[in-house]
């Protein structure tokens, strides 16, 4: 059998293999080192060691962790708590207020943390009860917080990007502005569906009743101070040094790792069980993703070795299609990719396989980047996998699975209606990379 062939048979079992349920970053590590043994002889095991010595010296990789606990310990502490009492407050007049409360919580809230697990979680518990009792739909109202709750995986400091940017070989500074357009795009595009279907049938999202209101413009101004404008000033101090390049992001990381916890002290909501419990679920993310990146870069050196990487780039350019064209096609295959795989599985094995055929297609990496993020987003809300519908259904049991799926196939939507626009106007997403560093 030709390395070619052996490496074909090897990515078809590790895509069965993972269907079946093993866990992904093992199941690499045994194929890269069963198959390449087969094809490669002892030299598998020299590559594995290289391709993990390089792996480790990726410095910007040590962001990964501390971005991890600093999105845990705002979630102890209670910052998102306050976010969405405030703004609770300030949009009650409106119709479809709780839904717009629960978008602009999630967008700021996904500026203070780079994970979608806790967002999801968190704002299920906030703001479920209240839309319940207020009587808003609840498929409308499932969607708007699982949609929400993801955009922590676009918006910085995204640890998909962290993660992403080796793999593209680009600068995580110059990706994560490029973030910012389709990010704020995409949460544009959440409150116009809300607030539009609110006042089309105000049945499905009523203006919050006026005893639940603040009582006076002083009452909304000391909330605004208090719950808003130390979280902004530590998002600013956060993602601000890393765009205007006084911090990289590992340095900028710790500084909004160790502010988040002077705001946690500071509102006396975290404690030493909170801490440690922040802790260990950073240590159990973080070991995740990390050792899923080394596995799957020794999963790809050997498969790159082989010489099957090189065969799939060559068949997908001499296609006779124009390059737009290959562009669609490479957007819709991780889109269905974002089905039954999770973003790190995509974004560690499959596109290391694609990217090629688009740097010789001479896409700009940036933006190809930006629409990689904004496509892998619907992998948090597509199913079977919607992790974000299982994080919302264990704390809210009175949605079942159907309401939540329901709720969240209208956002996949707008999704895709963001990435067609992104791809139409690249601008989109780099306007403001050009605009701090230069085309």
């Amino acid at each position: 059998m030709s390395p070619e062939i052996l490496g074909a048979v090897m990515l078809s079992l590790m895509i069965f293999v993972i269907f079946v349920g093993f866990p992904i970053a093992f199941t690499l590590l045994l194929l890269a080192l069963v198959f390449g043994y087969f094809g490669l002889g002892n030299t598998v095991f020299y590559l594995m060691v290289f391709q993990t010595i390089g792996m480790m010296k990726e410095e910007v990789l040590a962001a990964v962790p501390l971005f991890i606990f600093m999105g845990y310990i705002t979630e102890q502490a209670g910052l998102m708590e306050r976010l969405f009492r405030v703004l609770q407050l300030v949009m009650a007049p409106l119709r479809g207020s709780l839904y717009v409360a629960v978008i602009l919580t999630a967008t700021v809230f996904a500026m203070a943390t780079g994970i979608v697990g806790a967002a999801v979680t968190v704002l299920g518990i906030m703001a479920a009860p209240i839309m319940i009792k207020s009587g808003y739909s609840p498929s409308l109202s499932a969607g708007a917080i699982a949609a929400g709750g993801t955009l922590g995986i676009l918006i910085p400091p995204s640890v998909m990007i962290i993660v992403m940017a080796p793999v593209l070989g680009v600068s995580v500074v110059k990706l994560y502005a490029a973030a910012f357009g389709p990010g704020f795009l995409l949460a544009g595009l959440y409150l116009v569906y809300t607030l539009g279907r609110s006042y089309l049938n105000p049945k499905i999202g009523p203006a919050v009743p006026l005893e639940q209101r603040a009582k006076s413009v002083a009452e909304l101004a000391r909330a605004f101070v208090v719950g808003v404008v130390p979280l902004g000033l530590l998002i600013g101090c956060t993602l601000g040094s890393i765009l205007a390049g006084l911090a990289t992001p590992t340095e900028a990381a710790s500084i909004g790792a160790s502010g988040a916890m002077i705001l946690g002290f500071a509102y006396r909501r975290l404690t030493l069980s909170g801490i440690r419990q922040a802790a260990i679920s950073t240590l159990t993310t973080s070991s995740m993703v990390l050792f899923l990146a080394v596995t799957s870069n020794v999963f790809g050196a050997v498969f790159a070795r082989l010489g099957t990487a090189t065969v799939v780039t060559n068949a997908l350019l001499a296609l006779p299609l124009p390059p737009f064209a290959m562009l669609l096609i490479v957007m819709a295959l991780i889109f269905l990719l974002g089905w039954p795989f999770e973003w790190p599985a995509i974004v560690l094995v499959f596109l290391p396989i694609l990217y090629p055929v688009i740097a010789a297609l001479k896409y700009d990496p940036i933006w190809f980047g930006a629409l990689i993020a904004v496509n892998l987003q619907t992998a948090f809300l597509s199913p079977p996998v919607a992790m974000s519908a299982y994080y919302l259904r264990s704390v809210v049991p009175q949605w079942d699975l159907r309401t939540i799926y329901r709720g969240m196939m209208d956002f996949m939507v707008i999704q895709v209606i963001c990435l067609l626009l992104v791809i139409i106007f690249p601008q989109i997403a780099l306007w403001f990379p050009n605009l701090l560093f230069g085309p």
